[in-house]
């Protein structure tokens, strides 16, 4: 039996495309937009919180909103625990982070700063310090941890620099020693750089010794070289002896601001005692011109000086640690009643000058002379020789002037006289010294050999005065 084909049930089994188009636009449509609102809510998840492996100091915020993230910051509790490398210093006391409220757009800017399109399990690890300052974390433990250094520094090795030094003439370089001590400044800028984490982990920083071969050894070389190098004019009267540091200076030490030290004063003390032996004339015998021309030797007695070598040594040595150029003898002693030498500013008569008195005992005569020129001559009468008055030789000086005056003698002891002058100039340390004498009436030449003073010189009352007037304090009075 022939079947017969129904011509509209295959019209109505044949699709219709424009019907076909039109559903399939409508599943696309959906599909995009249950794409898109994925997409878009992913997005708003992603923007408002934090990806899985993000820690806001060392607290683990991943997932979190911000605010989240904050409650979590605001709760957390630092254990402030401080080490060294690996070695535990300090526990400090337990503190909470310190975050508020203010904190907000501070924690929604590392939010926004970690943002990725697609979520990111990438670990990463961001810093934040609250707004309002931690007074612990900031200055009561960094403190606690600074005092702590110091404390553990006392227990540790040292470093020594390198040392430059002046040994025996030579400059030697002493190698530097490494030590154990701490840095501790520098760990302190550590601390300050640190995260605001529960372990503070500081990195071991030491303190250096100043090396050998460092810049500022070599600069401390060369200024001892240029030290040895430098003089000083010593000036002693009206001469100047140069005095090189080369030649004196066998010991001295450097400080870091490039001072030189002098350690050893032996060569300079023999050094000024050379000068001081050349030119000072203190108990030394005087060249001496008479009035007549004749030269003789006079030992020197009251008058003379010396230079005191032991307070000269400091003076030399600060000279060339300073680096002047110049300095002048300025501690003078001799036999003054105080130790005060005389005649230091003396420089021609050997040491006597142009103005003093000069005495013969052979003769029985005085010369006064000022500025080289005679003033004033006349005969006297000296010391008894017969009794072992005689009138001290010598080259002495006036200790002082009296007018008028009562000379008291004296011997073992006791008062043997006491006369009234009009004028007296002792001298002598015991007595002796230039007076009228209106008692005597013996002036002759040899009245000294029997009937002489008392180891004065006695001097005419007529010519007194213009003799009294004529001396000088501390001028000297050559006797012979």
């Amino acid at each position: 039996m022939k079947s017969t084909v129904n011509i509209q049930e295959i019209e109505k089994q044949r699709v219709n495309p424009a019907k076909w188009y039109a559903n399939w636009k409508f599943i696309t449509a959906s599909i995009i937009f249950i794409i898109a609102l994925i997409i878009a809510a992913g997005s708003y998840y992603q923007a408002n919180h934090f990806n899985s492996e993000i820690k806001i100091n060392d607290i683990k915020v991943g997932g979190m909103t911000a605010e989240q993230a904050l409650k979590k910051l605001k709760t957390t509790v630092l254990k402030n625990v401080v080490f060294v490398g690996n070695q535990q210093i300090l526990d400090g006391t337990d503190t909470k982070m310190g975050f508020a409220e203010k904190d907000l757009p501070d924690v929604k800017k590392l939010l926004k700063s970690q943002w990725t399109f697609f979520p990111s399990s990438k670990t990463k690890t961001y810093s934040l310090i609250p707004r309002s300052q931690d007074q612990f974390r900031n200055q009561t433990l960094k403190k606690q941890v600074e005092e702590k250094l110091i404390a553990m520094n006392k227990a540790l090795k040292a470093p020594q620099d390198a040392v430059v030094r002046l040994d025996q003439g030579k400059i030697v370089v002493a190698n530097s020693i490494s030590g154990e001590q701490y840095d501790v400044t520098s760990l302190l800028k550590d601390y300050e750089k640190h995260e605001y984490i529960s372990e503070i982990r500081l990195n071991p920083v030491y303190i250096q010794p100043i090396k050998e071969d460092s810049e500022f050894i070599k600069n401390q070389q060369k200024r001892l070289e240029e030290f040895l190098a430098q003089t000083v004019d010593y000036k002693v009267q009206d001469k100047v002896f140069t005095l090189k540091a080369g030649d004196l200076i066998k010991n001295a030490s450097i400080s870091k601001d490039l001072q030189i030290k002098i350690n050893d004063a032996g060569v300079i003390k023999d050094k000024i005692a050379e000068i001081n032996n050349s030119q000072s004339t203190l108990n030394k015998n005087f060249s001496f011109k008479t009035h007549s021309g004749s030269v003789i030797s006079v030992k020197g007695k009251g008058y003379g000086w010396a230079i005191d070598v032991e307070k000269e040594i400091p003076r030399i040595m600060e000279a060339l640690e300073k680096g002047e150029k110049s300095v002048a003898a300025a501690n003078i002693y001799g036999n003054g009643w105080k130790g005060e030498g005389y005649g230091y500013e003396a420089i021609t008569n050997n040491g006597i000058g142009g103005s003093y008195a000069e005495v013969s005992i052979a003769e029985q005569r005085i010369w006064i002379y000022k500025n080289g020129k005679l003033v004033v001559t006349t005969n006297v009468v000296t010391g008894t020789h017969s009794t072992h008055h005689d009138t001290s030789p010598g080259v002495w000086y006036i200790l002082y002037k009296q007018t008028p005056a009562v000379l008291t003698g004296r011997e073992n002891g006791k008062i043997t006289y006491q006369v009234d002058v009009n004028y007296w100039a002792p001298f002598t340390n015991d007595g002796q010294g230039f007076h009228d004498a209106s008692w005597r009436g013996n002036w002759g030449s040899k009245a000294y050999l029997a009937a002489g003073s008392h180891g004065c010189v006695n001097t005419p009352p007529s010519i007194m005065k213009t003799v009294y007037d004529n001396l000088s304090t501390y001028e000297p009075v050559v006797v012979y």
